[in-house]
């Protein structure tokens, strides 16, 4: 009889994990909400070569998300290797993305970083990064890495890398560059657990500064 019942506490138990695991891979398209594309024209001599994405007019694919991710960037701290000299660092989690000048943050020159304390560790399922969709222009050394160091110094995972030449000394990265458009970019968290959020870039096709109008980052509580 006691046997009898712990095969049946048992089964429960499996059951109940079964349905939580199934829960947790319930996959849902990413839900954004998208400034508006800008409204001048594509430049001419936009570049091109193999390490660059082309220019799509097509809408993009569904990304999916496991059921219940939010944005949990939004209205977090954020600092920056250095301060800003156009716009505040509080509007790159402030949910405000539109091609406005008001809404664009701007850094000098050279590789820099933007960091967002998510408050406490999360599981990372997709960063969404809008740098400066004003002009149709490609960022240099967009490098994406998550941590629960805030110094960057131990536990570093990198989640997006194209820095061909390793020109900002952070390892040769594999990913290709792309355009800035109002659909942002988005990057595969692929589930890892980290509290930090760090982005590097360093210049534009445009501009030898750098720029950032928003970064989100959708994940969930961490197991």
């Amino acid at each position: 009889m006691k046997n009898w019942i712990r095969l049946v506490c048992g089964a429960v138990v499996l059951a109940g994990a079964t349905g939580a695991a199934l829960w947790a891979q319930e996959k849902v398209p990413l839900e954004l909400k998208l400034p508006a594309p800008t409204l001048k024209g594509t430049p001419e001599d936009l570049p091109s070569g193999p390490n660059i994405e082309p220019l799509s007019d097509k809408p993009r694919a569904p990304f999916l998300v496991p059921k219940g991710v939010k944005n949990v960037a939004l209205g977090k701290p954020v600092t920056a290797s250095v301060q800003p000299f156009t716009g505040e660092l509080s509007q790159i989690t402030d949910g405000k993305k539109e091609a406005f000048d008001y809404d664009a943050v701007e850094f000098r020159r050279g590789t820099q970083w933007i960091q967002v304390d998510l408050g406490q560790p999360h599981e990372i399922y997709a960063v969404v990064m809008w740098h400066d969709h004003r002009y149709i222009q490609v960022f240099h050394d967009v490098i994406v890495q998550v941590s629960n160091d805030p110094e960057f110094r131990e536990g570093v995972i990198t989640l997006f890398n194209n820095d061909s030449d390793n020109s900002s000394g952070l390892g040769v990265g594999t990913d290709r560059e792309y355009f800035e458009t109002h659909e942002g970019k988005i990057v595969d968290g692929k589930g890892v657990k980290a509290r930090y959020v760090r982005c590097y870039t360093r210049g534009s096709s445009q501009s030898a500064l750098n720029c950032w109008q928003e970064l989100e980052v959708y994940a969930l509580p961490a197991s």
